[in-house]
C-alpha cells in the first residue's frame, strides 16, 4: 500500500470523529467566552474538553505527516491544515472535507459543482463568523473605550465585516481585536468573491446553453 492510500484511509476513518471534536472545541470555547461566571468545576471541564480536542487535531496532523512520508514537503503542500492546527478557531474551514465525505458515501454528489461551492462558502461564513465574533468579543470585553459591549455587538460587527460593509459604529480597539478584524476582512472578501464568482459562472453557463 502506497503512502497516498494510507493517508486516504486514515482521513476517511477520522473525518467524522474530527468533525465531532471540532464542534466540541467550538462549543467549549463559546461557553468559556460567553459564561465567564461559571463555577470553577465547569470552567475546568470546558478547558479540558477544549485542550483535548486541540490535542486530537495535533495527533491527526502528526499521523498524516508520518504516513505521507513527505517530511517538510507535507507542511508546504498542506498549508491550510498547518494554519488550522496553529489557529484551531479556523477549523470550520475544513468543513468541506466532511461535506465531500458525506457526498462520496452516497455515491455521486447530489448537488452540482456551483451549488456545492455556494453551500461550502455559506457554511464556512456562518461558522467562521460565529468563531470570529467569539474571538473578538473575548478581546474587546472590558477594554477601555470599547464600543463592543455585548456579544450581540460582536455578532453585528462580524456581519458588517464579512459583508464588507463596515458601518464603523462598532470597531475593535485592542491590538489583538484589530488583528482578528484584519483576518475577518480577508475571509469576507474571499468567501464573497467565491460566491459571486460561482454565481456569475453559473449564469454564463446557463445563457450559453440557452444560446446553443
Amino acid at each position: 500500500m502506497d503512502d497516498d492510500s494510507r493517508v486516504a484511509r486514515w482521513e476517511q476513518r477520522t473525518e467524522v470523529p474530527l468533525a465531532i471534536a471540532s464542534m466540541v472545541y467550538l462549543a467549549s470555547y463559546a461557553v468559556l467566552v460567553l459564561a465567564p461566571g461559571l463555577h470553577d468545576v465547569w470552567r475546568d471541564l470546558g478547558l479540558a474538553l477544549l485542550l483535548t480536542a486541540w490535542a486530537l487535531f495535533g495527533v491527526d496532523y502528526a499521523v498524516r505527516w508520518r504516513l505521507s512520508g513527505q517530511r517538510l514537503r507535507f507542511v508546504r503542500t498542506h498549508l491550510l491544515d498547518t494554519v488550522v492546527l496553529v489557529l484551531p478557531l479556523l477549523r470550520p474551514l475544513r468543513v468541506v472535507r466532511l461535506y465531500e465525505a458525506v457526498q462520496r458515501r452516497h455515491g455521486r454528489p447530489k448537488l452540482a459543482l456551483h451549488a456545492r461551492v455556494i453551500v461550502y462558502a455559506g457554511l464556512s461564513t456562518v461558522l467562521l463568523g460565529f468563531t470570529g465574533a467569539l474571538a473578538v468579543f473575548q478581546q474587546e470585553r472590558g477594554a477601555p473605550d470599547a464600543t463592543m459591549r455585548t456579544f450581540g455587538d460582536a455578532v453585528w460587527w462580524t456581519c458588517a465585516t464579512l459583508a464588507t460593509v463596515g458601518y464603523g459604529d462598532i470597531v475593535p480597539v485592542t491590538p489583538l481585536g484589530r488583528l482578528i478584524a484584519v483576518g475577518m476582512m480577508g475571509i469576507g472578501l474571499a468567501l464573497l468573491g467565491a460566491v459571486t464568482g460561482t454565481f456569475a459562472s453559473w449564469l454564463l453557463q446557463s445563457f450559453s446553453r440557452d444560446d446553443e
